[in-house]
């Protein structure tokens, strides 16, 4: 059933002739995801202008009983802001609360619209001579109120911590219209039970976010970056030790990289380049990075690759001489996911174990993926320094794309099963969404799945807000 006229009506009138889309047309970007796997339906799309056009919005919906999605820069890869098919849901971009609202740089923190992008508040920091130090790939175009949602982490977690460790405070719209107003940069509060972190990660089924204080750290003055090739995940596990040492513990990212991935951006990404003259089974890219100028880390870095090199942690390798040669071999990380595209059908997974266990994880996977589909071509990257992988497996040379893709589901239960057997998680940073939700619920701790269930109920009775991904309330699939 879609929703009723009159309620469109009202909802159109809360937010205004800019404010609402009903054109097909337009429509269609926002109801398809990343992928292509999911596209969703639905009568209308509203955009608020303010947190009280949007509390109109939650308020005219819960009176209703209309399910709402929560959407940001749909950059989401589980599909946790698309709404289904049903066309019954209402979806809500944040993309016009977009304002920067203050920059205190005494205070090392930065208040901001869930709407502005990630590369927004970078510059924002920036020009306030401060670093906000979340980075991927699609900071052009994905919002704060989604990397929120989402808890998203990136390449610096390994310094500075995923999205949850950056928050101090935000604001959101809950089911039923209320405001909740943590708009603080404290860092200390103990009073009771931290109300924010059970919004950041939350994947828009506890509410709306809508404002969000952020931490911000002293700008970064030198910087070394180090494209270098390893034998294999082990010694890529142990030069992270190394390096970590080496440097004074002022490394901020170490990604891990295979030949066959680097191939694909060589061969679809155009201005990229192999840095080496050998090819390598395996690569790092590592970097080190200060407040303080002056600190030679190029220097200290080129120190502990002599050392690698002498032990046989790395066979190879290239220091970054300028911003342009730092640019281009991020460029070949950023671009993995992209360059996968050209290949044929892509089954991913998201997933993380301790360090020590990544290369038994990349082994293991391997070797069930290939035993269920022969020909197979395992691509895992990803964030070697925080323990998670993006494990993703191309089709075979040859092999149909939709004969392919049909076995998602069969390969993500044997990855996933062979990722909680070693202790990890099947979702490290992108979330839960409606994806890996049946996952999700076969494999998560049916207590925390209880306790999860139990939050939603309290603050969600009706199960209005983002229906069908992550959790629903208790007495629910």
């Amino acid at each position: 059933m879609s929703i009723p006229e009159s309620v469109i009506a009202a909802l159109k009138a809360a937010v205004g002739p800019k404010g609402a889309i009903q054109d097909p047309t337009v429509k269609a970007a926002f109801l398809t995801e990343w992928r292509e796997r999911y596209v969703g339906a639905t009568p209308l799309i509203v955009m608020p202008a303010s947190v009280e056009e949007l509390v109109e919005v939650v308020k005219i919906c819960a009176e209703a009983g209309v399910p709402m999605v929560p959407q940001g820069g749909n950059t989401g890869l589980v599909a946790g802001q698309i709404p289904h098919e049903s066309s019954d849901q209402l979806l809500i971009n944040l993309s016009r609360m977009n304002k920067i609202i203050a920059v205190d740089a005494k205070d090392f923190s930065l208040a901001v619209e869930a709407g502005a992008t990630l590369a927004a508040v970078q510059d924002a920091a920036a020009e306030a001579d401060r670093l906000f130090p979340l980075s991927l790939a699609s900071e052009g175009t994905t919002q704060i109120g989604g990397l929120i949602a989402t808890n998203a982490g990136g390449v610096n977690v390994l310094r500075y911590g995923s999205m949850r460790a950056l928050v101090l405070g935000l604001e959101a719209v809950l089911p039923d219209g209320r405001i909740f107003d943590g708009m603080t940069s404290l860092h200390k509060d103990n009073t009771g039970y931290d109300l924010k972190q059970l919004l950041v990660g939350s994947e828009g089924t506890l509410g709306i976010v809508t404002k969000a204080v952020l931490k911000l750290f002293p700008a970064t003055r030198d910087r070394a970056t180090a494209f270098l090739a390893v034998p294999d995940p082990a010694a890529a596990v142990r030069l992270l030790g190394h390096l970590r040492e080496a440097s004074g513990d002022r490394l901020t990212a170490l990604e891990l990289m295979p030949r066959i991935g680097l191939e694909m951006v060589l061969a679809h990404i155009p201005g990229t380049r192999d840095p080496l003259a050998e090819a390598s089974p395996w690569y790092v890219l590592a970097e080190v990075g200060s407040p303080a100028a002056g600190s030679d880390l190029a220097e200290v870095l080129e120190g502990a690759l002599a050392d690698a090199l002498a032990s046989d942690l790395v066979t190879d390798g290239v220091v970054a001489k300028s911003d342009a040669e730092h640019a281009a071999l991020w460029k070949l990380r950023h671009a993995m996911s992209e360059a996968q595209k050209p290949e044929g059908g892509s089954i991913k997974h998201d997933v993380s174990v301790a360090i020590a266990r990544i290369p038994e994880l990349i082994a293991a996977g391997t070797r069930a993926a290939q035993k269920l589909i022969p020909g197979i071509r395992p691509v895992p990257f990803g964030h070697l320094g925080d323990g998670n992988i993006h494990f993703n497996f191309s089709q075979p040379k040859g092999m149909d794309r939709d004969a392919y893709l049909a076995h998602w589901e069969e390969l993500n239960r044997v990855i996933h099963d062979i990722v909680v057997g070693l202790g990890g998680s099947i979702s490290a940073e992108h979330g839960i969404g409606r994806a890996k939700r049946d996952e999700f619920l076969r494999l998560k701790d049916p207590v925390a799945v209880a306790m999860m269930r139990a939050v939603k109920s309290a603050l969600d009775p009706q199960g209005l807000m983002n229906p069908g991904k992550l959790i629903g309330p208790s007495g629910t699939p």
